[in-house]
Order: structure tokens, then C-alpha cells, then sequence
């Protein structure tokens, strides 16, 4: 059996209508014809059939299993790609027709189409060709939210979803952002709303480019996404999610993470590029009665005026079965790699291997913190950290950027990287293998200080925003670690470029440590690892370096 597909649904309808009606002609004639006058009507309307298919030519092929989606230009649906036209309704109308024939391709040519929120349905793919531009309106009344935030392209509870091709997703976040602002100040956008320390609209009043909710089998695929007026992209409790050879580019306004993953379960993002003036790839923890499961992230490249690889802020439900690997980041103004429980969430199972930094804050930061001060504290646990090579400068990573990470408030000495738990919690069994990080040294004792006869002063600040500048100036310029069950150093090598005032290491309530082949480069000959209340260690280093500290 031969089925007709129809690159212009405007024809498709037209085809269904007419077959309609000739169904309609040969049942009323039945009554009227002998049985063999009534082949003869069967014939003619066949040939009718024919000779209307005939004029309006679509390639056939074989339906069943390898029948093709319906093709639609959206063109053909009136869109106009003059950058000026508002095609919100012809685009929506356009996806609801493909979803209602069961599925299809809505390709978008060359040109420049503007739109407000538009909502993706099941089996719909949108496919963005070559030069052609999915343009965000800044005017915030054309954006409307799915039981969560607003986005320009926005889907909830759908299966079979994608977006697709070589064009791109513009949100003009900047002007976005700024029209939003405006409405605080005219008295159209509530208090409660809007962050008055830090003079801009909260989150969720600003459109994200991308968000998805509780969909299955979604594929993000070669598409540039770009300038959002809050987080880029965001998917939500999805299940079986692909992402990749995508590229980010967004340093348009504050919160602009590149890619937000939030308790979903087998997801894929690979071979892209990420430039974001906030987190680069996130994975995030909001329901306390799901996770993110069976993560694998690889061959990418992010920049970031935030981290570059992150786990949390939000961490309430957990992370488990974390693959991370083949990861270059540059120009990052905090974390290569940010790992993070403080929600009372399970995160356990992490793999993170080759990565490889340059001009970034900070290498290493894994925190186990207790921000839900009135729920349980979570579990930080098997987390292995292999062939990592960082390099750290003495001055901002991100001073290019246009929308750059804030300014401490305080004094300090270049951060280490960092290891902690809060007391009765502690991380458990991380395993530092083949690490390669050099440090800008320069710590000096009269910008900032923390002597080691008062290690018990850094604060534990269970409850603050996880960072690895919370602490305030700490006692060592590599690592700091602090309440640990399971600690395996192999193969680290550290090197300050000029002398610092502070150790290198710093374990303060540490049990069941081993650190084996580990080579610290200083122009310092003092001792370089200091231990305060570490059990059961099996350090192998020269015994001049050490030293024990009540």
C-alpha cells in the first residue's frame, strides 16, 4: 500500500477534505445504482482521485515501519522571516497541525522569524535550516509559562519532541531583560518580583530560550541557542534526552547558564560548545522525590563566568550515575568542577575524567552543605576525579566578559581548591587520581590570613550558598579538606608560580586518608602538609613536610 506525503499541509487538508467527499458521494449512491452501475461510479471517483493527486505531485514511500513524517515548510503557513512580523499564531498553528496529523517536520528556511512563546507537541520536530533565525520578542507580553517559567519555545508532558539543523535561537535576552526591568519601575511588575538588592527582575520573570517539562525522548540537535534574559535552556524531569553538537552563546544578562539539566534520567549531551555568563553545563536538584539518573556528558567546551561543570545549587532530590568526560574549559571565572549536595539531596556515583582547563578560578570544589536548615543533610559519595590539568591565574578569568561574575566582599589570597563536609556529615570516598594544577601562588599574609594555630576559626557556614570562596581567606593555596571519610590522592602534582605564605595541604577531621606520589612545586622549603585530627592515613610523602597541628 502506497501512502501520499505532503511537504504543504495547506494541500494536506485540501487532499483529506476532497477524499472526504467522495466517500460521502459513493455511500449516497449505493441506494440509487445497480451494483454494476455502482463499480462504474467506484472507477470514476478513482479517476477523479488520480487525476486531482496528478496535479499536486508528493513523493510516496512504503507505509508501516519506514514511513516518513509529514514535511511542512512554514512558509506555507503564511510565517513571514522579515525579522518584523509577529508569527507566534501562524508557527503554533502550524506545530498543532503536524501534531494532529500524528507527527511531523516544521522546517524553518532563511530569514529572521520573531515570535513569543510557542509550544511543542508531540512527534514535532523543528528544524531550523541554514541562516535561519527563531527571533525572540522583547516585548515580555508575548511569553507565557506551562506550569513552571516562561520560555520562548516551551513543551510539557510530551513524547517524541525535537529541534534541529544548522539555524538559530535568538531570545534578545539583553533587550528582553531590560523591558522586564522596566516594568518595576512603572508599577506594572510587583515587588515580590523583582530582587532589590541586585536591581533586576527575578528569575522566572524573565523567558528562558528553551524549557521542557516532564517530556520523553527528546533530541536537541546542531541548533545554536543564544542570548537568553535568563537561563538558556532548561529540562525538567525528562526522561531520555539527547543534546548534542549544539552551541551556546550567551553573555546577554545575568543567570544565563548554558545548558540547565534538572532531575532527569538517561540523558546524553555531547560534542558541544558552551559560552554562558553564568554556569556552563548544570545539573540541578529541585523535587525531593526525584534525581538525576544515568548522566553521561562528553566532548565538550565550555567558557563560564560561573562553573563550568556544576552540580547543584539545587540539590533536593540528588545526582546518581554521573558520567562527565573529554571536557576543555577556559576563560571560567569560578569552578572547572563544581560538585554540590546542600538540599538534603543523595548525590553518589560520580565519574569525572580528561579535563582540562586553562585560565580558570578554581579546579576542584566539592561541597557537602546543609542549606535546608530545617530538612535532613544529604549524602556526598563516590565521586572519582582522574586526569584533570588546571591552570589558575592571579587575576580574574572573566574580564572579557560583558556580564562578569560579582566581586568578593572581602580581602583575600588566591583560593585552593576544596574538599568539605559539615561536622557529623562528611564526604565520603573521593578518589584523586593523575591531577595536574598550577597555581599562581603570591598569597601573602598582610592582604589576608588564617594562621594554622587557628584552623578551628574557618567557619562552617553549613547553611550559606556553596562557593569555593565561602569560607573567606583559607589556610592552604591547593587543597583544602575537611570533614572526610575515604580520601585517595595518587598522583598529584601541584606548582605555586611564586611563593605563598600558606601550606600547600590542609586536612582538618580526615579519616582513612592515602595520598601516594604526590610532588609539590614552591620555592618554599617549610612544611607543606599540614594534619589536624586525621585518622588512620597511609601517607607516603617525605616526613619533613608534615606536620601535625592540635
Amino acid at each position: 500500500m502506497k501512502v501520499e506525503y505532503y511537504q504543504d499541509m495547506t494541500l494536506f487538508h485540501s487532499h483529506y477534505l476532497t477524499a472526504k467527499r467522495l466517500i460521502i458521494i459513493i455511500l449516497n449512491q449505493m441506494y440509487k445504482y445497480s451494483l454494476s452501475g455502482f463499480l462504474v461510479l467506484i472507477l470514476s471517483c478513482l479517476l477523479n482521485s488520480a487525476v486531482l493527486g496528478s496535479q499536486f505531485p508528493a513523493p510516496s514511500l512504503t507505509a508501516g515501519k519506514s514511513a516518513k513524517k509529514i514535511v511542512s515548510n512554514i512558509l506555507s503557513f503564511g510565517a513571514k522571516g522579515d525579522g518584523i512580523t509577529l508569527n507566534t499564531t501562524v508557527i503554533q498553528s502550524a506545530i498543532d497541525s503536524l501534531a494532529d496529523a500524528g507527527g511531523g517536520k516544521l522546517v524553518f528556511p532563511a530569514g529572521r522569524f520573531l515570535s513569543g512563546s510557542i509550544v511543542l507537541k508531540s512527534g514535532v520536530e523543528l528544524s531550523f535550516q541554514k541562516n535561519a533565525i527563531l527571533l525572540g520578542s522583547t516585548n515580555p507580553d508575548h511569553y507565557k509559562s506551562l506550569n513552571r517559567w516562561k520560555a520562548l519555545i516551551l513543551a510539557d508532558g510530551q513524547t517524541n519532541i525535537a529541534i534541529s539543523g544548522k539555524g538559530t535561537i535568538d531570545g534578545q535576552g539583553r533587550r528582553l531583560a531590560l523591558n522586564v526591568d522596566s516594568l518595576f519601575y512603572v508599577g506594572k511588575l510587583d515587588s515580590q518580583y523583582y530582587n532589590l538588592r541586585r536591581k533586576r527582575p527575578n528569575e522566572f520573570m524573565r523567558p528562558q530560550n528553551i524549557e521542557m517539562v516532564n517530556c520523553k525522548n527528546v533530541r536537541i540537535t546542531g541548533v545554536t541557542v543564544k542570548n537568553a534574559s535568563c537561563w538558556v535552556q532548561t529540562y525538567d524531569l525528562c526522561d531520555n534526552l539527547v543534546i548534542d553538537s549544539i552551541r551556546v552563546e550567551s553573555d546577554a544578562y545575568w543567570n544565563n547558564d548554558g545548558i540547565d539539566i534538572s532531575d532527569c534520567r538517561n540523558v546524553r549531551v555531547t560534542n558541544s560548545f558552551v559560552n554562558s555568563a553564568d554556569d556552563g553545563i548544570c545539573l540541578k536538584s529541585h523535587a525531593t522525590d526525584h534525581w538525576n539518573d544515568s548522566i553521561y556528558i562528553a566532548n565538550c567546551t565550555v567558557r563560564s563566568s560561573a562553573s563550568a561543570i556544576k552540580f547543584g545549587t539545587a540539590s533536593s532530590g540528588g545526582f546518581k550515575n554521573v558520567t562527565i568526560e573529554n571536557i576543555k574549559v577556559y576563560d571560567t571565572f569560578r569552578s572547572a568542577i563544581a560538585i554540590e549536595s546542600v538540599d538534603g539531596g543523595i548525590l553518589e556515583n560520580i565519574r569525572v575524567s580528561n579535563i582540562v582547563a586553562t585560565n580558570t578560578g578554581n579546579a576542584i570544589f566539592i561541597r557537602l552543605g546543609h542549606r535546608n536548615t530545617e530538612g535532613k543533610v544529604g549524602v556526598l559519595r563516590n565521586v572519582s576525579i582522574t586526569n584533570v590539568k588546571v591552570e589558575i591565574p592571579f587575576g580574574r578569568p572573566d574580564q572579557n566578559y560583558e556580564v562578569r561574575g560579582p566581586d568578593l566582599p572581602f580581602f583575600h589570597n588566591p583560593f585552593p581548591c576544596s574538599i568539605t563536609g559539615v561536622p557529623g556529615h562528611m564526604v565520603e570516598n573521593v578518589t584523586l587520581e593523575n591531577i595536574e594544577i598550577s597555581f599562581p601562588g603570591r598569597g601573602n599574609n598582610g592582604l589576608a590570613v588564617l594562621p594554622l594555630n587557628r584552623l578551628k576559626d574557618v567557619p562552617e557556614v553549613e547553611a550559606e550558598y556553596p562557593e569555593f570562596s565561602m569560607f573567606g581567606e583559607l589556610p592552604a593555596w591547593a587543597f583544602y579538606v575537611r570533614h572526610v571519610n575515604g580520601l585517595s590522592m595518587k598522583n598529584i602534582t601541584v606548582k605555586a608560580a611564586a611563593k605563598d605564605y600558606r601550606p600547600a595541604f590542609v586536612f582538618d577531621d580526615v579519616a582513612n586518608l592515602i595520598i601516594t606520589k604526590l610532588v609539590i612545586h614552591e620555592n618554599d622549603p617549610d612544611k607543606q602538609i599540614i594534619l589536624r585530627n586525621v585518622k588512620n592515613s597511609e601517607i607516603d610523602v617525605n616526613p619533613k613536610l608534615m606536620k601535625i597541628v592540635e
